[in-house]
């Protein structure tokens, strides 16, 4: 569970979009975005849905606490102390995407009466290589790591190469780095994505698990998706050329996972 303290000390989060009535369904974006992340999949549900699209700590219009370690648990918990505050009531479905879907197996296991089912898109769930038998699969997830090590330890390279994806994304201001959210981003991504409790939350878990992802996602860990997928009450959709972005295609497949 995540510490009272901790609870009482994160700050409330932007809420950038509360719009329709119905059943309540929260959206985490993941590192470096916004609420925007789901502009193609908020039109689906807000017919049927209350829909609550919330800024991360660090990103978007949420605040970046100078004492914030940008943990897991700090994510979650500035999510839960933002939904008490809106007095959201439980059960509700919880939606993450890419590190968002990690905040929301995290706040799964932390919160297990708040949800009445997660659903995880494109969620990059990774293991210790040393806790990886394939050669292939271990060697894959040593070269993820490797990568976010440099992308943390090289600011300028990173900040021109967001902005260089940035331009070329099919969702207009979808990734953010900068000189702002930079602290949010090196620690998110050391302490949140590198060093993650992914797979032992989605096994404490008691509602229904929908996970979806793109056959082409660059980020998906094979061996990660596939451990995940043999826990119970998961259920898996593959979006056959789908990528990491939530464009159209699997926008719907998302609103039918949310039910």
């Amino acid at each position: 569970m995540v510490r009272l303290g901790l609870l009482r000390r994160r700050p409330l989060l932007h809420v950038a979009t509360d719009r329709g009535s119905g059943p309540v369904v929260v959206l985490l974006h993941g590192i470096a975005s916004s609420w925007v992340t789901f502009e193609n999949v908020i039109p689906l549900l807000d017919g049927r849905h209350r829909v609550l699209a919330l800024d991360l700590l660090g990103f978007g219009g949420s605040p970046a606490p100078d004492d914030a370690a940008f943990t897991l648990d700090d994510h979650a918990a500035a999510v839960h102390r933002t939904l008490r505050r809106m007095r959201v009531g439980a059960p509700f479905v919880l939606v993450g995407h890419s590190m968002g879907a990690l905040i929301a197996a995290r706040y799964g296991a932390a919160f297990p009466r708040d949800l009445s089912r997660v659903v995880l898109v494109s969620p990059p769930i990774y293991l210790a290589p040393s806790a990886i038998g394939d050669p292939l699969d271990r060697a894959a997830m040593e070269l993820y790591l490797r990568a976010y090590g440099f992308l943390r330890e090289n600011k300028e390279f990173t900040i021109r190469a967001a902005g260089q994806l940035a331009r070329l994304s099919p969702i207009k201001d979808l990734l953010d780095v900068s000189d702002d959210n930079w602290r949010a981003f090196v620690l998110s991504l050391q302490r949140s994505i590198e060093s993650q409790t992914t797979v032992s939350d989605l096994a404490a878990i008691r509602v229904p698990i929908e996970i979806v992802y793109g056959t082409l996602d660059p980020f998906l860990a094979p061996a990660g998706i596939r451990i995940a997928e043999r826990l119970r009450g998961v259920t898996s959709h593959r979006v056959v050329g789908g990528d990491h972005v939530i464009r159209r295609r699997m926008a719907r497949v998302v609103a039918t996972a949310v039910g």
